[in-house]
């Protein structure tokens, strides 16, 4: 009878939810993808006199970026809207000057006529300086205006030649904008110099930064990067923990940021209905130089703080982000009305700085909320807190007390018969 109840009343439920959206376009939710305008991505190449160089495959650096931007405007999306600037690609003299001036935009940001750019492209040959940060302030310019994404894909074989104007300064310039935009880099045969200047820009923009020694890596490197621009955007969600759970802010699905202290903690609740599956993970970056062993715990706690279920990771240095997560079943009720559960995120991480380092802003926490509907088979999520895995665990010892029982039966047979020989 309360099946039946339940799905009556979730069938008129639906019907009420599908005439509601018909008659009013429901708001996105946290985290939700809200762009609507095309994504647009700026391809800059570094097109100065040491692209020459025969190193890759082979060939020449150049030859190899021509065979990627080739096989990557064959496989662009038809909904991105591409461009080409170059740096270093019209002046061959030695006036630093005018040479930190050469950027150009070869093909503008647009929809994409492939044999139009790929002849744009086979026309170019290296030529002179490397004005990254000039190219960054132009290419940046390329893609204003619209709500989609924004993507810079900067391909360079050397550092910036036109200090003191500073690629990574200009990231950061550009990230503090607002405008959503993107800068991923990637090194040709990088040194130690040129690889550490590319990794400080993308991770202004919180960008990706990729060694490349092979045509065939760079042409699936820059596949992923325009693909990743189809994909929808997510724009996290800024909200602020609480030092105590009673005080926290109560959190839907979504994505959401924060920032926390040094050695400290932040509360969030997220509401569970039974029946219902609670996912939560969370990513600590460490945006400055941090000492070396550090941890972020995340657990999920009652609102009488019994601790539910905790997630945790621990650092040594090689990595400047943490992540961890959780997941809690809330067992289905038989009651009609059953209230949900309220569960307490607690956020805690051990990161510390030397003296010297600048503390605030706190550390930038990244959270992901997720309530889904649970399991149907209470089997899929827990028994004896083993999940699944009880079946392999009782066939494992049934094995061993049989085997123990025959190896005895065996030693015994085998002691009988030397006995009486």
């Amino acid at each position: 009878m309360i099946t039946r109840t339940r799905l009556a009343a979730g069938a008129c439920a639906l019907l009420a939810a599908l005439t509601a959206g018909i008659a009013f376009p429901a708001p996105a939710a946290a985290g939700e993808p809200t762009g609507e305008d095309a994504p647009k991505v700026n391809l800059v190449l570094d097109v100065s006199g040491s692209m020459r160089t025969r190193d890759i495959d082979g060939g020449t650096r150049m030859a190899a970026a021509k065979q990627a931007f080739n096989e990557v405007l064959d496989a662009t999306p038809e909904e991105v809207r591409l461009g080409i600037r170059t740096l270093g690609a019209d002046y061959p003299g030695d006036d630093r000057k005018t040479g930190c001036k050469d950027t150009a935009q070869l093909y503008p940001v647009g929809p994409l006529d492939r044999t139009e750019a790929k002849t744009a492209v086979a026309t170019l040959a290296p030529t002179g300086w490397t004005p990254i940060g000039p190219a960054l302030l132009q290419a940046a310019d390329d893609l204003d205006g619209g709500d989609g994404s924004k993507r810079i894909v900067l391909i360079s074989d050397g550092e910036d030649t036109c200090a003191p104007l500073d690629p990574c300064e200009v990231a950061r310039e550009i990230a503090a904008k607002g405008i959503g935009l993107t800068i991923d880099t990637l090194g040709l045969v990088p040194n130690a110099k040129m690889r550490q200047q590319l990794s400080c820009i993308a991770e202004a923009t919180g960008g990706t930064y990729t060694s490349v020694e092979h045509t065939d890596e760079l042409i699936d490197k820059v596949n992923q990067l325009v693909d990743r621009a189809a994909d929808p955007v997510v724009t996290p969600v800024a909200t602020e923990g609480a030092d105590a759970c009673a005080k926290a802010p109560t959190l839907k699905s979504g994505l959401y940021t924060d920032r926390e202290e040094f050695g400290r903690q932040r509360w969030y609740r997220v509401d569970v209905e039974p029946g219902q599956e609670l996912r939560a993970s969370v990513s600590v970056g460490a945006d400055r130089a941090v000492n070396p062993s550090y941890g972020v715990l995340l657990r999920a706690v009652t609102v009488h703080g019994r601790e539910i279920v905790r997630g945790e990771a621990a650092g040594n240095g090689r990595t400047d982000v943490l992540s961890t997560g959780l997941r809690y079943p809330k067992a289905a009720s038989d009651e009609e009305d059953a209230p949900a559960e309220t569960v307490c995120l607690q956020v805690t991480n051990s990161f510390s700085v030397a003296a010297g380092v600048k503390t605030t802003p706190g550390l930038p926490v990244e959270l992901t909320v997720d309530v889904v509907d649970g399991p149907s088979d209470a089997g899929d999520v827990a028994s004896f807190g083993l999940g699944r895995g009880w079946w392999l665990l009782g066939a494992l010892i049934l094995a061993g007390f049989l085997a123990g029982l025959l190896w005895g039966w065996l030693s015994r047979w085998r002691f009988a018969v030397w006995r009486t020989n």
